[in-house]
């Protein structure tokens, strides 16, 4: 990922409405739609998952209730 957006939300809405808010911020702020979402993997017992065409996965370094959203990069 080459940029990104952290963002923080500590609601008490669900881990989807959570990520579509800050994919929408992302989306704003960059243009264009992000494809991955790391989070604090204490958010994703079940662990990965995906929101429309996000992916979101668990990621050690992320702080609780934060958001790294961003465009995964093609190999």
């Amino acid at each position: 990922m080459k940029t990104g957006l952290l963002w923080y939300d500590r609601s008490p809405d669900d881990m989807r409405s959570k990520v579509l808010r800050a994919a929408q911020r992302y989306q704003q702020r960059f243009g264009e739609e992000p494809n991955v979402c790391y989070v604090n993997p204490e958010a994703l017992p079940e662990g990965a998952f995906v929101v429309g065409n996000i992916t979101v996965r668990p990621l050690g370094r992320i702080l609780k209730h934060h958001f790294w959203l961003g465009r995964e990069l093609e190999v």
